[in-house]
């Protein structure tokens, strides 16, 4: 989540007897009291007339910091998945924060790559989050100018997929493993849906809030639940693979209502269990995310169309063609007929 912002309080120095005004972003400012009661009092005019409406601050005048917390403060919440702002400022703050803003540009961009050490995608999301802050302190009136934050090159996008040797091995090592049976079940719904582990990890046996679910006597997968936002990731309602609807209706005769649950719990996250099952697997480099490339890549190998593959995993044609498509059995086979007809 976005890392709170303490707002304007009173603090103190050992050199000094006067309270003093600290607010994030802002150069402390001495209140000339000594009695604690005035102060709070001066602390009160300063946040009612502090207000973030008033005048625009130049770059010059205006720290990262505060960009960063006006956007965590005032926009995240509103997004579906403010965690994930949050985890870009966390990123962020380190390197950036008691920088002014007219201090953003290539230089100062490319200094934070090579101090964050992280992949150049990794990077690109988190000063994308900066951009994004910036832009919308400039759009709110918080700031005169938005100056441009310099993003690595984009990279070109990686589809590692599974052979059914290594799924296979995978699977087991989860099924086989010590407390880990939903670990198990997280990849069997991921090889089979192509679903997101977000998404996977909220799905129940009905309807909720927390996220999609499977209804077992239609044989449909909806992945997004009533209440949440639709989002740029789209997770449309699918039909569910028989072999799947087996295991699904055999976990929750069993009781289960949750697909991926431990003692009656939904799981909230897999970031332990799984990557010690990719080493005891004997694999590398392989993420939850590599489910859904595995997922996409076996039905295109397997015939399916790159418009029903779209819909199924609800993934942008453009995306399965330029990812995944040279795995198609028609990949450019028009081409290499017309190269290969023999002239008349």
């Amino acid at each position: 989540m976005p890392r709170p912002s303490k707002g304007a309080r009173l603090h103190t120095f050992k050199h000094t007897p006067f309270f003093y005004i600290r607010d994030t972003g802002f150069p402390d400012r001495s209140t000339g009291l000594r009695s604690r009661a005035d102060a709070e009092k001066a602390l009160a005019e300063y946040i009612n007339s502090k207000g973030r409406a008033g005048s625009a601050h130049e770059p010059e005048t205006i720290t990262c910091d505060a960009v960063l917390t006006i956007y965590a403060e005032e926009y995240a919440h509103t997004v579906a998945d403010p965690a994930r702002i949050g985890y870009a400022i966390d990123a962020l703050l380190p390197f950036w924060a008691n920088m002014k803003l007219s201090h953003v540009k290539g230089e100062t961009c490319r200094r934070y790559a090579n101090f964050r050490e992280k992949s150049a995608g990794t990077v690109r999301r988190e000063l994308g989050t900066l951009q994004a802050a910036i832009n919308y302190a400039h759009r709110e009136g918080h700031i005169t100018s938005a100056p441009l934050v310099t993003l690595p090159p984009k990279t070109e996008p990686k589809a590692k997929w599974l052979t059914r040797t290594d799924a296979a091995a995978l699977l087991w090592t989860a099924y086989r493993g010590h407390k880990s049976e939903h670990l198990a079940r997280f990849i069997l719904i991921a090889l089979y849906t192509g679903t997101r582990k977000d998404a996977i990890l909220r799905m129940g046996f009905s309807p909720n809030t927390v996220g999609g679910w499977f209804d077992l006597e239609h044989g449909l997968m909806y992945r997004r639940g009533e209440g949440e936002r639709q989002t740029a990731k789209t997770r449309t309602p699918a039909p569910i693979p028989r072999q799947l609807l087996a295991h699904l209706k055999r976990w929750r005769n069993s009781g289960a209502q949750w697909a991926v649950e431990y003692q009656g719990a939904r799981i909230g996250d897999i970031k332990r269990a799984f990557p010690k099952a990719v080493e005891d697997a004997g694999l590398t480099d392989v993420t939850p995310h590599t489910l859904k490339h595995t997922a996409i890549t076996w039905a295109l190998q397997g015939g399916a169309s790159v418009w029903d593959c779209a819909g199924f995993f609800s993934t942008s044609p453009e995306t399965i063609e330029k990812v995944y498509g040279h795995h198609s059995p028609d990949f450019q086979e028009s081409a290499l007929r017309a190269m290969e007809r023999r002239k008349k």
